[in-house]
């Protein structure tokens, strides 16, 4: 009976300098633990969903996300037989593509970093697109893939814009402090999706390289966003807006075209002169502070159908503006 007291005493103990040291380590330590990761270089990064398209009306692509890539190396990963047989080959295909280094320099990198016991080296930051991603993945060495001869292939999503200019200010765009402007900022949570994480290895030349992990987060990619924007109506309006501002040397102007029975915006551009003469879309002035201006002949007949609609006045009623100013709310409307 004393022994298994005395055994699950033992038993209680242990258990509780487990829970002790834990505690330890958790508050105490904590901060000296996570220092101390921070120099092994094993950090969670946030992975970036595929962000959503913008389409037209018709389904036409306004916006989208084409992926490029950027070409890493971990020359751990390659037998020695294998470098023996292909490194040539590879460092001549680097420098022909890229056009900065000669083979020579290519293949002194490659044996270095490896010396060095390097696991990642990026020969050259330029991105490349799928198709030549396809074409150096079948490169001597690399074609082993990523754990035989140590491929990496880096994703990034660049955004691209089918129409060039059409509707460019209208689309808009984000930056990276996530400011912005248009359809792609309105809708910026939308569009974007929600970020994965995963583990990732800061490596010695100071890069970070994505390392197999059970706990990595899948990013969910963004929505897509339909617009009522007709890209024909556009291309129609946007020209005429650029004729009659290069006819008249005006500094800026708007087009609008409302679709009246449903309310939807067909197109709309908004161009302004350079200091160069010529025209682009910078600012939204339809809608946007600087072209709150009164709208003119524009809205007068719409306003008056409104206002025959909601009440009893006629046509042949009159109406004392008094001086000619209404106020609505900090703005001041001038007849």
């Amino acid at each position: 009976m004393l022994r298994v007291r005395l055994a699950f005493l033992a038993v209680v103990i242990f258990a509780g300098a487990i829970v002790y040291r834990i505690a330890v380590i958790q508050f105490k330590e904590g901060e000296k633990w996570n220092a101390l990761a921070a120099e092994i270089g094993l950090q969670y990064r946030t992975v970036d969903a595929t962000r959503g398209n913008i389409i037209s009306d018709n389904g036409s692509l306004l916006a989208t996300s084409i992926p490029f890539y950027r070409l890493a190396i971990d020359p751990s990963r390659a037998s020695k037989s294998l470098l023996d047989n292909g490194l040539d080959s590879l460092s001549y295909l680097l420098s022909r593509f890229y056009g900065d280094k000669s083979q020579a320099a290519y293949k002194r990198s490659i044996i270095d970093a490896r010396a060095a016991g390097k696991k990642y080296l990026m020969p050259n930051r330029r991105l490349i697109n799928y198709q030549e991603k396809k074409a150096m993945a079948n490169w001597p060495v690399l074609r082993a893939g990523r754990l035989g001869g140590g491929a990496i292939f880096e994703k990034v999503d660049k955004r691209f814009l089918p129409f060039n200019f059409l509707a460019q200010r209208t689309i808009g765009f984000v930056n990276e402090n996530s400011n912005g402007a248009g359809l792609e900022y309105s809708f910026n949570p939308d569009l974007a999706g929600q970020a994965g994480k995963a583990l990732y290895q800061k490596t010695m030349g100071g890069n970070w390289k994505p390392i197999p992990d059970a706990s990595a987060v899948r990013p969910v990619d963004g929505y897509d966003l339909e617009t009522t924007i007709d890209i024909n109506l556009q291309d129609v309006s946007q020209a005429a807006l650029l004729r009659a501002l290069e006819s008249h040397n005006a500094d800026y102007g708007s087009v609008v075209v409302m679709e009246v029975a449903t309310g939807e915006i067909k197109a709309i551009s908004n161009l302004s002169k350079y200091s160069t003469g010529s025209y682009g879309e910078r600012y939204n002035y339809a809608v946007g502070s600087h072209g709150l201006r009164e709208p003119g002949s524009t809205f007068k007949l719409a306003t008056m159908l409104a206002l025959f609609e909601e009440t009893n006045l006629k046509l042949s009623d009159s109406i004392d503006t008094g001086e000619g100013e209404f106020q609505f709310y900090e703005q001041v409307i001038k007849d």
